[in-house]
């Protein structure tokens, strides 16, 4: 008789290299150094409110080619000096898909884009590209979206986002109050704010979480709180939640929590009604609302890629479209270059 009670529904575990190892084998350059401590002290000055600019995280929903996102930080690179006086730029790289039901999952899941899950070629993908782009001197960010892989790359990022899904997840606040970045808690799907109110009231303190270390260990970690994580406002199932009605009642919400003002609007998502073009008219009403004297609004998220729309994953991976998402729908670079150019050019006048 089979009297086994436990791994019942797992057929494999295979061992992976440890975090150690892989930062041994991609170590920080002192330029990468620079440019992340730069990414990240510049980001917490703007919330604390010593930096007047605004930053903003842009960049592909998913990262699904290497050669694109190279060529879209170049160009991002170029864009950041030109904007530099008032907006600065972060690009969002994210390896992390979270999936209402099923679908690819992101780039270190499943590098190869075809359901092979060679997720340690995935993740040594992710740290290159990281340390590719710090190279170039532009700070990115990413979703924590699995508990784990932080282990891996989140020394490399300048600013985290804990996904709507995942805010009411007491370990991801955990987690997030031991991050060096600063972080921003998406609100639920449903649009309310609460949920994100007490996550950033939650990853402010000290926490105890058991995790893994560096060695890839089992440890129990003890954080003392981060305090420089805010909200992020994405829309919900009612509709979006970025006009200034909305975000004077969630200045007043974390008022009553005793947390700072400072928000993310994303352009995206619920806010665009996922209709990426739409993003142009939300960053234009964020602007008339930075003219109109808010100081509340310190950053923007735009979903954005060399080109427009997004793409099915073909079974014959030569049909991908170049430079074209294969989960949520972006808007092109010139279109994004020219959006950012105008919110530039409005806050240079109320500046």
């Amino acid at each position: 008789m089979d009297l086994r009670i436990e791994n019942l529904n797992i057929y494999s575990e295979t061992e992976i290299v440890h975090p150690d190892q892989i930062k041994a084998e991609y170590p920080l350059t002192q330029k990468a150094v620079e440019t992340i401590m730069h990414g990240q002290r510049t980001v917490k000055n703007i919330l604390d409110g010593s930096d007047p600019r605004r930053f903003v995280v842009v960049g592909p929903c998913s990262i699904h080619d290497i050669k694109a996102a190279h060529e879209y930080a170049t160009r991002l690179k170029q864009l950041a000096e030109e904007v530099k006086e008032t907006l600065f730029l972060v690009m969002r790289v994210y390896f992390e898909k979270p999936r209402t039901s099923v679908g690819w999952q992101g780039l270190i899941a499943d590098p190869d884009l075809d359901g092979s899950y060679n997720i340690e070629k995935g993740i040594r993908c992710a740290r290159q590209l990281l340390l590719d782009i710090a190279e170039l001197g532009l700070p990115t960010a990413g979703e924590a979206l699995d508990l784990v892989t932080p282990q891996y790359i989140q020394d490399l990022f300048s600013w985290t986002a804990i996904g709507a899904r995942t805010t009411e997840s007491q370990t991801h606040r955990k987690m997030a109050s031991g991050f060096s970045s600063a972080v921003g808690f998406k609100n639920g799907t449903n649009g309310d704010f609460n949920v994100a109110t007490n996550a950033i009231l939650a990853a402010s303190h000290e926490n105890n979480f058991v995790s893994i270390n560096p060695a890839g260990r089992v440890a129990i970690v003890r954080t003392k709180g981060n305090p420089h994580c805010h909200i992020v406002l994405r829309g919900g199932h009612t509709g979006p939640n970025y006009d200034a009605s909305h975000v004077a009642h969630c200045e007043k919400q974390l008022k009553h929590a005793g947390l700072p003002t400072n928000i993310m609007i994303d352009c995206s998502h619920a806010n665009s009604h996922k209709q990426p073009e739409n993003q142009r008219a939300v960053i234009h009403d964020i602007a008339q609302q930075i003219e109109a004297g808010n100081h509340s609004i310190k950053s923007i998220m735009v979903e954005s890629n060399l080109n427009a729309g997004n793409q099915c994953i073909p079974d014959n991976l030569d049909d991908l479209a170049y430079g074209v998402s294969v989960t949520d729908g972006c808007i092109d670079w010139e279109s994004t270059a020219g959006a950012l150019r105008e919110l530039h050019a409005r806050l240079m006048r109320v500046r």
